[in-house]
């Protein structure tokens, strides 16, 4: 049963739906993604209404250059939600980026970052090659940015890389193969398709040391209680989107294939490696937070001493 904060008037976007009892206001939340095969499970909730039947109008907005992006959106109040990479929020968590907090964890399974350069760079073969040189990006803060920071500190590499700012995976991969970089970091299986048709070249490939993906929540709506609610119901979704997405494997190759850049073959593969959570509300504090907060400080992204890494969560209460 809808709790009492439900029971007002419809605004912001938000929009009406009834019950026998009574008519409610269906609270609205705008929802920061990266349009990749990740996302299957939330559309899922969408297609089979989970969302309506919890009680909840997510506005799905894509953010095709990454989690950077998405955290200067919440900055600006353009989303209320955001999910994207562990390594980019914790980075900016870390940084003292305190609009927004951790709330939700997405995908318990790390995320493999192939490192890619041009078709034609014949001066860049093999991983070893990318060292101290220049790296494409797509925005400071994002994963694509921290990753190389990782990369070094696992090579034990002390020369600085020189970063270039290109905004999004097309000016990424032009970015490679007209020297404005000598390579840049992105998802494998993003990746892939572009090395099928030979427009840009596998180097190599790193996966994070830790979980991949979170949810992230603006501090104004996080401590606004219907909205607090609002992601509750959000997430109460998605856990039905997942297990949705667990139990008809065909059917979600076939969406990823028909909605998104992969083949059929690529999407098959990509479901052995994934795994999503079984609740996403849940965070763990150790393998999520402390762990990233470590390694991120062991590789330079970090340099705050001060920072209390409990702070960068807000445990939502499930239904």
């Amino acid at each position: 049963m809808l709790g009492s904060s439900f029971q007002r008037t419809l605004i912001g976007g938000a929009r009406a739906f009834s019950t026998s009892r009574s008519v409610f206001a269906l609270p609205s939340l705008k929802v920061g993604y990266v349009p990749e095969h990740f996302s299957t499970p939330m559309f899922f909730a969408k297609q089979q209404n989970y969302y309506e039947d919890a009680g909840v109008d997510p506005e799905f907005i894509p953010y095709k250059s990454g989690t950077g992006h998405m955290i200067e959106a919440l900055k600006n109040r353009d989303i209320d939600l955001a999910v994207g990479l562990t390594e980019g929020f914790v980075a900016g968590l870390g940084k003292g980026q305190d609009w927004f907090q951790i709330v939700g964890n997405y995908v318990k399974s790390p995320l493999c970052w192939a490192i890619s350069t041009g078709i034609n760079r014949d001066d860049v073969t093999a991983q070893s090659d990318i060292r101290g040189g220049k790296i494409g990006i797509s925005r400071i803060g994002s994963g694509s940015y921290v990753m190389p920071f990782v990369l070094a500190r696992q090579e034990g590499w002390k020369e600085p890389f020189e970063f270039k700012i290109l905004n999004d995976f097309k000016n990424l991969r032009d970015g490679v193969n007209n020297k404005t970089a000598d390579a840049f970091m992105w998802e494998l299986f993003t990746s892939k398709r572009y090395y099928d048709i030979k427009e840009i070249k596998y180097v190599g490939r790193i996966y994070t040391p830790w979980p991949s993906w979170v949810v992230t929540a603006h501090t104004d709506v996080i401590y606004s209680e219907p909205e607090t609610a609002a992601i509750a119901r959000f997430f109460s979704a998605v856990n039905k989107g997942i297990t949705y997405f667990n139990q008809h494997p065909e059917e979600a190759v076939e969406y990823i294939a028909a909605n998104l850049d992969y083949t059929k073959e690529d999407a098959q593969e990509w479901l052995h490696t994934v795994e999503f959570s079984e609740n996403v509300a849940v965070v763990d504090q150790t393998a999520i937070i402390d762990n990233t907060v470590e390694i991120l400080k062991s590789a330079g992204v970090i340099e705050k001493e001060d920072i209390v890494p409990e702070n960068f969560v807000y445990r939502v209460k499930s239904l």
